[in-house]
């Protein structure tokens, strides 16, 4: 016993050196801007709080808020969707079709989402494959505007975040016990039945885990609302990129984000009294 005791600091302090190199990264490369950021927002001329009071007060900044939130919305519900259904599909797949399935899945999650967002430009515009399928099938008789507007914006944040819900709610119907299907059948419920009140309810922690991850990630998106998008469906990022690039008012853009932040702080907040976080980190 006694033997032993001298080691247990220097346990402590390997320990300790070990992990230096990671807090040192995180210091650096992540809190230390975070600081910078929520310092340079109260750095206004006109007042510490003077960028936040302009935010706060003006009509157009809070419709910008709203449009980020509602588009986040909208885009983590139809991804929920149609995750729910490719991930049911890839459950009843065989070893093959499955693979195939995954790597369609999976596979785009490897190609830049720039070049993706550009791909879906040449999609929707009014002589895209798109419009001229829909004119084509007599659906419409000229074609739709499907660029620059939120219904682009939501397509195409659709395509790149669909993975991100397909992955947890498929891990959560792979732990679904068949045997439990099975008995629900045996016992006289037909499918739709056995759907709602046995798939949905064991699911339902891989289905928040996909709301939740796709909603924060929808809030911080800017690359696609930015080429997809019009006037009237400016987001937060963009509103930062805004006030940075043709304002140069950092106190500003500095404000923004730090209620973007504060924004995504809180939906993990209540995220996390249904969603064990760390599973969130474990889908990156």
């Amino acid at each position: 016993m006694s033997a032993a005791s001298p080691r247990a600091p220097l346990g402590g302090w390997i320990g300790a050196a070990l992990m230096l190199p990671a807090l040192l990264i995180i210091g650096i490369g992540f809190v230390a801007p975070l600081l910078r950021l929520a310092v340079l927002s109260v750095t206004d001329p006109a007042g510490p709080l003077a960028p936040y009071r302009e935010l706060l007060s003006e009509p157009v900044y809070w419709i910008v808020f709203r449009n980020t939130v509602v588009l986040a919305l909208i885009v983590a519900a139809i991804s929920l969707v149609l995750g729910f259904a490719l991930a049911f599909v890839l459950t009843r797949l065989d070893g093959g079709w499955r693979a195939l399935v995954f790597a369609c899945i999976v596979l785009p999650l490897w190609i830049s989402v720039l070049v993706r967002t550009f791909s879906w430009m040449l999609i929707l515009e009014k002589n895209g494959p798109v419009n001229r399928l829909l004119v084509a099938s007599g659906l419409t008789d000229q074609p739709v505007q499907l660029l620059f507007n939120a219904t682009g914006v939501a397509i195409g944040m659709t395509h790149v975040l669909l993975p991100y819900a397909v992955l947890p709610i498929y891990a959560a119907l792979t732990r679904i016990d068949p045997a439990l299907l099975q008995a629900s059948e045996g016992l006289g419920a037909s499918a739709a039945t056995t759907f709602r009140k046995v798939v949905l309810p064991l699911a339902a922690r891989g289905v928040a885990t996909a709301a939740t991850f796709t909603f924060l990630l929808s809030l911080g998106f800017f690359v696609t609302p930015a080429l997809l998008g019009g006037a009237t469906s400016t987001t937060i990022p963009m509103l930062i990129d805004h006030f940075v690039n043709e304002r140069l008012a950092w106190p500003l853009a500095s404000a923004a984000a730090v209620i973007l932040l504060a924004m995504s702080l809180l939906v993990l907040a209540v995220a996390s009294r249904f969603v064990r976080v760390g599973a969130l980190a474990e889908l990156r």
